[in-house]
């Protein structure tokens, strides 16, 4: 038999010709994710155990993967487990390990991906050395220390590893009897003990876009329209001199969608073009695909088009005032029936916003939007439509180190309760330590037999008062768009916006934006397709989907509960005509189903209802 003798050094492989790629990283680069061009490079994380090096490339790794950039992490721990299993911690056995992981960078870079290493690498001539491999190979490589005290690393000791090297259990331990050389020249330093994970991810990113690695339009998520105050009474002015349009409350609602950065990258309502790439690929095309699934788009009457056609801007008019500049306006046809084939799936005139539609005008027109102030509706509600900037700002304030949505437009029982709890475990079970829920009711409009927003929220609150979710780590805020019932296609929207506004788990429930037909009465979308759409969508990268299990009322337990086939029989569907049927007769529910206090928010609405007739 062959024998095959393990060496270490000692000698190199001859009789060897490298062969060059018939693929160029130009045209690697073409294939290679979504966004298009070459990005690969090599960073290169280097301090003491315990100063942060995993926690930084994890993070940097899940942040680019999730904004459509092929980056994979190669931690120090994990290599040794293999490629690396037969090296110790002698010094040449420590140079082997880095050279190993450089040549492995390197490959890895020249594939078109950023690769993040995470190595002590305590000795500068290695780095050097790994420097070298990628020069040598036309790549780009960045140094970056990771910079913790001694003091800080100890304190962390999540290994167990410094208290070890004091007992004298490790020999030869970076930081306590074995040296680490100080990066002399690194192309970025990480204060960890005095920066978040947060600040530390927003400098390399920083890094990477100086150096083109990553584009400068990921940095830069949500695209507010709002006039900046120095430039507020001079717009204003303009826009006073300006021929008008006058809007609905359903525009103007998209006008606040718009405003606040809920649809980025548009800049206003959407021009013939962008227009075409929603209804017919669900998607912006231009400058990488980014997920639209429905046109946001601003209709007018043909006499509207023929006066304005031409116009450089026009001021856009609710109830006599004037809310925002529509900056060189491109007027286009409005094709209804085709737009609502494609996002409907239907034509039927009885369904509500198709309805709204076929009585629009004729035109689209978009252009950029310049929006004079903030939205506001003066309902007592104001205060919970938070932009996304704002919630980014209050997850960051709680220190949420996972955001989970969930969007309803009805009243809270405790399934979706239970739903929402055990998302919370499952994340908790996964790692994390701080998951916060947005609980995000859409606020625009919905038709006439919805409970309206107000009673909602007040239903809503009164979940939160009984304590069946929990108040400190959720946050309830009111999404602004307006209900389409357009199924599959309008999920993925409003998954989309939540993913703007910085959440990363996003519950979906049991047919999602459906409606049943006007006509036949029987499901418009199949129930299920909603939630298995939402886990294909192109473009919904930095968010998880959590997908819906169905509840029902365990009539054995006296509570909500996962339903299980298997004991169909102790199980009871409450529908929502049944719980609408409840609740405008004063009775209860079965004991479980719904919060007592918020059942009494439903029973008041509906009681209202009636004395309105």
């Amino acid at each position: 038999g062959i024998v095959i003798k393990k060496r270490r050094g000692g000698g190199e492989s001859t009789n060897v010709v490298f062969q060059a790629h018939h693929v160029s990283r130009s045209k690697r680069g073409q294939v290679v994710g979504t966004r298009g061009g070459f990005r690969g490079c090599t960073i290169w994380l280097t301090g003491l155990s315990g100063a942060g090096k995993t926690t930084i490339s994890f993070a940097l790794e899940e942040f680019l993967v999730s904004h459509a950039i092929p980056c994979y992490s190669l931690d120090g721990d994990n290599i040794r487990h293999g490629l690396n299993k037969n090296l110790g911690f002698s010094a040449v056995d420590r140079e082997e390990n880095i050279r190993r992981i450089a040549e492995v960078a390197k490959l890895f870079a020249d594939a078109g991906l950023v690769c993040v290493t995470s190595f002590i690498s305590p000795f500068g001539k290695d780095r050097d050395e790994a420097r070298k491999i990628h020069a040598s190979a036309g790549l780009p490589f960045f140094e970056v220390f990771i910079h913790a005290s001694l003091e800080v690393c100890e304190s962390r000791d999540v290994k167990g590893l410094y208290k070890k090297a004091r007992a004298g259990e490790i020999k030869g331990f970076t930081g306590i009897d074995s040296e680490y050389e100080c990066p002399d020249a690194p192309d970025l330093v990480l204060k960890t003990g005095e920066l978040s994970v947060n600040e530390c991810l927003q400098q390399v990113l920083e890094l990477l876009k100086e150096q083109n690695i990553v584009p400068g339009e990921i940095m830069e998520e949500v695209n507010e329209l709002f006039v900046m105050e120095n430039k507020l009474n001079l717009t204003v002015a303009d826009a006073n001199t300006l021929p008008t349009i006058s809007i609905t409350k359903l525009d103007l609602q998209w006008v606040q969608v718009l405003s606040e950065g809920w649809a980025s990258p548009l800049k206003g309502f959407m021009r013939e073009r962008e227009f075409l790439q929603v209804i017919h690929f669900g998607n912006l095309l231009d400058g990488g695909a980014i997920n639209l699934s429905v046109p946001i788009v601003l209709p007018v009457s043909t006499e509207t088009k023929q006066e304005l056609d031409g116009c450089a801007a026009v001021a856009l008019e609710y109830q006599g005032s004037r809310v925002a500049i529509l900056r060189n306006p491109e007027f286009y046809q409005h094709r209804k029936e085709e737009r609502c084939a494609r996002q409907w799936g239907t034509t039927c005139a009885q369904h509500p916003y198709i309805k709204m539609v076929m009585e629009g005008g004729d035109w689209l027109v978009g252009g950029d939007l310049e929006v004079l102030e903030r939205i506001k509706w003066n309902d007592g509600l104001d205060q919970y439509r938070l932009t996304p900037q704002e919630l980014k700002q209050k997850f960051k304030d709680m220190k949420a180190d996972a955001v989970f949505a969930f969007q309803l437009r009805n009243p809270v029982h405790n399934g979706h309760a239970l739903l929402m709890q055990d998302t919370k475990r499952r994340l908790l079970k996964r790692g994390y330590k701080n998951p916060v829920l947005l609980l995000h009711p859409l606020g625009g409009w919905t038709k006439d037999d919805d409970v309206p927003l107000d009673w909602r929220m007040k239903q809503h609150a009164a979940v939160l008062e009984e304590g069946i979710l929990d108040p400190a780590s959720t946050i309830v805020a009111i999404f602004p768009s307006p209900m389409m019932y357009a199924g599959p296609t309008e999920v993925q929207w409003h998954c989309r916006a939540r993913m703007v506004a910085g959440a990363n788990f996003y519950i979906v429930g049991r047919d999602p934006a459906g409606i049943p037909h006007p006509e036949t009465k029987q499901d418009l979308y199949e129930p299920t397709h909603g939630g298995k759409v939402l886990t294909m969508a192109p473009g919904l990268t930095s968010v998880e989907i959590i997908p819906f299990r169905v509840a029902a009322y365990n009539k054995t337990k006296a509570a909500m509960d996962f339903f299980d086939p298997e004991r169909h029989a102790e199980f009871e569907f409450i529908s929502g005509t049944k719980m609408r049927k409840l609740a405008r007769s004063g009775d209860n529910p079965p004991d479980g189903f719904m919060a007592p206090k918020a059942w009494k928010v439903l029973v008041e609405y509906y009681t209202s209802l009636q004395k309105d007739l």
